[in-house]
């Protein structure tokens, strides 16, 4: 007899395995942790097969569990795209959504899949640029939801998480250890400033070694190990690593993750798109 695979459970271990864990997983598609897990455990009971590697802090995916994604990406982009076509909704258009490159990975991919399988007929237009200048198109109503990174949290916007800034280098780098250190930030980005403060505070000499306003740019100088750069924990790309200074490089504070919403046009779905932010942003890892 041929057996069937739960849609419901395929989408819990393909957004586990976007997120990187169980607990983000569940905010996303807005279920407990022990749903999710119950999904997880159902799946691979049933398929008699181990998916998920929970040997480390971040869940990973066995041999077979990669094999089994690209199929249940697929199953469930035909059952969304099915839907979408049949069921009547009455939400068309264009939303703009405003994100800093730094905070777009792991959280946004997920939410964005399902927002598009919520509400096919919608567009997403996604602009990641430095949260300065992107206020300002808030402001003129440009963006209709806008993360920003900021060290304060204004009023007309929400907190959704506090975020240590810390020190990023190359893997097994000694970039870190130069005097005067070198540093690689882009001009407008609002971690430079407090980095060379917090230097000068410590009394540790500092230069940039490169003068560009290319995220991917300071990136590069950076995983060659030239020199170092500050970002949010847990946003770093795999070619880039935290540095383990062990205090000797001083202390950057923390960041908050701020969310704007204008709801002027397409309330439910800005607000839908909202509150999935809210719920993927808030976890901690």
């Amino acid at each position: 007899m041929a057996r069937n695979l739960d849609l419901t459970s395929l989408r819990s271990f393909v957004t586990t395995a976007d997120m990187g864990g169980v607990t983000r997983a569940a905010s996303v598609l807005n279920l407990t942790q022990s749903a999710v897990s119950m999904q997880l455990k159902r799946l691979e009971e049933g398929l008699g097969l181990q998916l998920m590697d929970r040997s480390n802090r971040t869940i990973g995916l066995t041999p077979e569990g990669e094999q089994l994604l690209g199929y249940a990406r697929q199953m469930l982009a035909l059952n969304d795209e099915a839907l979408g076509r049949l069921t009547a909704n009455d939400y068309e258009g264009e939303i703009v959504l405003g994100v800093p490159h730094d905070i777009v990975y792991p959280v946004l991919p997920p939410i964005l899949r399902q927002f598009a399988a919520d509400f096919p007929r919608m567009q997403v237009r996604l602009i990641s640029s430095f949260s300065k200048q992107m206020k300002e198109q808030f402001a003129k109503s440009e963006i209709d939801v806008l993360l920003t990174t900021e060290y304060d949290t204004p009023a007309e916007s929400v907190a959704l998480r506090e975020i240590p800034l810390v020190w990023v280098g190359a893997p097994d780098g000694q970039a870190w250890k130069q005097r005067p250190l070198r540093l690689a930030h882009e001009g407008r980005c609002i971690f430079r400033q407090i980095t060379q403060r917090r230097l000068e505070e410590a009394g540790i000499p500092w230069i940039m070694a490169l003068d560009t306003n290319s995220a991917r740019s300071s990136e590069a100088t950076v995983s060659a190990d030239l020199a170092v750069h500050s970002m949010l924990e847990g946003t770093l790309p795999p070619q880039l690593a935290q540095v383990d200074h062990n205090g000797t490089l001083p202390d950057l504070g923390t960041c908050f993750v701020n969310l704007y919403v204008n709801e002027v046009r397409f309330p439910r779905v800005i607000k839908h798109l909202a509150d999935q932010l809210t719920a993927a942003y808030s976890v901690r890892s």
